[in-house]
């Protein structure tokens, strides 16, 4: 179901939009469920991942041109604290999230700041560059920046089949990983499998730490690329080898975990949050992307009118990779 509200007038510093790519995200599912660390306002439009064109500028643009195509970064940092001028704008206390904390791309037009946008290169289409807008950088800062990833090590990558999973896949594979996937089906598994993981286990199997454990001659992985959180939360550590380190952005089936505190010193694990990415991960996705060297899948795209259709299966997981919005659809 959709409906009509005013086209949105760019302020000072925006652009109007018409949007031609939209990704569906979890946090779409828990800003609809309230379920954010901060309320937001209602009426609310969601969606982060968003491409265009640009229609109109607001006051002070005069960087961009009306009909440039462009994709926006969605972590809307102010630039000017201590962590933006070190490079962690995803760190920024100002920061808000494009599609969160202001109206997103679930609609056919949308204002964002020009000063987060980013020009599509020629042979980069819409959907590609939305498709890896959030989950692009999130993971390429949680297994680069945060985790340190360097090749030979053995990596897990948790829920392989999500948007972020995807991408975690080849970010790590790049960087001369092994990769090793969990997935909740059979299907997902061979998909993991033909994307190159070296191994897919079902993390519906309770014993699916010890089959990671025993394709690793009995040592476990050097690092867990987690973002499930509750459900995945003790098979992730099991899996991990001494000495190693779990990497976590998320906890979408839940955000409260027990941890023994015996292993994790006897064992000297790292855990490590991540959140979101920099403007410079962004960037540098961007430029993989445009490269080929990073490639989501997009299961299915969709019309605003079936936003419903399209949020049900993600929260079915009934997904691998992406699901994506296209406006012009009717």
């Amino acid at each position: 179901m959709d409906f009509d509200v005013p086209v949105p007038s760019p302020g000072e510093g925006e652009v109007l939009l018409a949007v031609k790519a939209c990704g569906l995200n979890q946090v779409d599912l828990l800003t609809r469920d309230g379920q954010t660390p901060k309320e937001v306002p209602l009426p609310h439009i969601s969606g982060t991942e968003v491409a265009g064109d640009i229609v109109a500028l607001g006051a002070g643009v005069s960087d961009w041109r009306v009909g440039e195509r462009v994709v926006v970064d969605p972590i809307i940092a102010c630039r000017h604290c201590a962590s933006c001028i070190q490079g962690r704008t995803n760190m920024c206390l100002q920061s808000r999230v494009f599609g969160v904390q202001t109206q997103g791309g679930y609609a056919e037009y949308v204002a964002a700041p020009a000063r987060q946008l980013l020009a599509l290169p020629a042979n980069l289409d819409y959907m590609s560059a939305a498709a890896m807008a959030v989950t692009g950088p999130t993971a390429w800062h949680m297994l680069r920046t945060r985790a340190n990833l360097v090749i030979g090590e053995d990596v897990l990558v948790v829920a392989a089949g999500s948007g972020i999973g995807v991408l975690g896949m080849q970010i790590a594979a790049a960087a001369g990983a092994r990769v090793i996937a969990t997935a909740g089906s059979e299907d997902k598994m061979r998909r993991a499998l033909d994307m190159g993981a070296a191994l897919a286990v079902n993390h519906s199997d309770p014993s699916w730490p010890e089959k990671v454990r025993s394709f690793t001659g009995g040592r476990g992985v050097d690092v867990v690329f987690e973002h499930v959180g509750q459900a995945t939360w003790a098979g992730s550590l099991r899996a991990l080898a001494r000495g190693g380190r779990l990497v976590t952005c998320g906890g979408h089936s839940g955000f409260t975990v027990d941890m023994n505190l015996w292993h994790l010193f006897v064992k000297e694990h790292t855990i490590i949050g991540s959140f979101a990415g920099t403007r410079q991960d962004f960037l540098d996705v961007m430029h993989l992307a445009e490269q080929g060297t990073l490639r989501q899948v997009v299961q299915e795209v969709f019309s605003l009118g079936d936003v419903s259709r399209a949020q049900q299966l993600l929260s079915e997981r009934k997904v691998f990779g992406k699901l994506m919005l296209d406006p012009t659809l009717q």
